[in-house]
């Protein structure tokens, strides 16, 4: 048979057309007043997709190139930091914070969990200058309880709050102002639909006043020059224009999802994340699969325990081989015991009834059991009528 590719990985995702065009058509130098224009316009968009009125600056790097900014930027070496992980990005944090020498305590949860407000309580002491941790640990398909772990840090008026969102903006609901989450962290490549290339981050004005006292090398990553530049309409270096044409084009779309309302469009978006996770899992479990982050499943992408019979690294083959299409393994330790799929950003109903469609067969073949096909299928259905039907069945 004829086999599309096709992305069900949790970064890179499917690409907007409309971003792809804009992308290949833009020369534009960078030093010019039609590149100021299109960055201002970015920025002041970027603001209004974050739900943010603080500074927002776009990096030229990946997501992890923001994150590196936000421990150099606001720490000093021996700073006492508290880093929460619960998968392969909260061990990001850990390695990120030692590399700047910062005094890293941790609160740690089992892969597929999220963490307890209590043990974080008991580690939040005054003396601890930042806490990072992720929105969604896309590992392992888990969402973190945000907006609580929010309110235990700001119980610590020096301490501040630094959020990897780079899975959970556009797929969670998040009110990084009222929360008051000092750094929030963004990347292209997720739920705005373009490659990746360029970080974003809202950087709060208690963010602003530390960096004028830490004293941890920085260059490329020095938010402040970033934000000077800002100011002008230019980037302190050399950026990926292109990409900024993309990321415009990205954020006139989500604008369109809200009929013109850029807030609107963004509450469709991640809206229409939940829908299309919740579709999948149950799918998921109707073939009898085990969800691996059941209790606090994330939006972003739905991990699923390989069954008994098989390895994931033979599932993940398998979808690209018989139907074209990539479905994520698991990193590191994680790789054979499940897999990941992805809804986060350009992906729709009939994305989700394929990719469960597909699975049935995969899942047939990996295991050599019998199956009734349209099981998984007709259970995502179901989830969709009740949704969205005045009349659900």
């Amino acid at each position: 048979m004829l086999k599309k590719p096709r992305l069900f990985t949790p970064g890179p995702t499917p690409l907007l057309p409309q971003a792809q065009l804009a992308m290949a058509s833009y020369g534009a130098h960078h030093r010019t007043a039609d590149f100021r224009a299109l960055f201002t316009r970015v920025l002041v968009d970027l603001k209004e997709f974050i739900g943010t009125q603080n500074d927002v600056l776009v990096l030229t790097a990946s997501g992890t190139g923001f994150m590196e900014a936000a421990v150099s930027n606001l720490t000093s070496p021996g700073d006492k930091v508290l880093v929460l992980t619960a998968g392969k990005f909260g061990e990001r944090w850990l390695s990120l914070t030692k590399a700047f020498r910062c005094q890293v305590e941790t609160v740690t949860a089992p892969y597929g969990e999220t963490f307890s407000l209590d043990t974080i309580r008991a580690k939040l002491t005054p003396d601890i200058r930042c806490v990072y941790l992720q929105a969604t640990e896309s590992s392992t398909g888990a969402r973190h309880d945000l907006q609580a772990i929010a309110k235990l840090v700001r119980a610590l008026p020096e301490t501040l709050l630094v959020v990897d969102a780079i899975t959970g903006l556009g797929t969670t609901h998040l009110d990084v102002d009222a929360w008051g989450i000092d750094i929030i962290i963004g990347g292209s490549q997720k739920a705005l639909m373009i490659p990746p290339g360029l970080a974003y981050g809202a950087v709060s004005e208690r963010a602003w006043q530390r960096m004028e006292t830490t004293t941890s090398p920085r260059y490329y990553f020095d938010l402040r020059r970033e934000r000077k530049s800002a100011a002008k309409a230019e980037t302190a270096y050399t950026p990926a224009t292109s990409m900024f044409a993309a990321l415009a084009a990205a954020l006139d779309y989500v604008r369109q999802m809200g009929d013109g309302n850029l807030a609107a469009g963004r509450k469709a978006l991640i809206e229409n994340a939940e829908l299309c996770a919740a579709m999948t899992r149950a799918g998921v479990q109707a073939l009898g699969l085990k969800l691996f982050a059941p209790a606090s499943p994330a939006a972003a992408l739905t991990a699923v325990a390989a069954p008994p019979e098989a390895d994931s690294t033979e599932i993940c083959k398998r979808f690209r081989d018989q139907f074209g299409a990539v479905v994520a393994n698991g990193q590191a330790e994680m790789k054979g015991q499940l897999f990941r799929i992805a809804h986060i950003g350009y992906y729709d109903y009939l994305d989700t009834v394929g990719v469960l469609a597909a699975l049935e067969q995969v899942i047939a073949e990996v295991t050599g059991k019998s199956m009734e096909f349209g099981g998984a299928v007709r259970a995502a259905q179901e989830v969709y009528a009740r949704t969205t039907s005045t009349n659900p069945i």
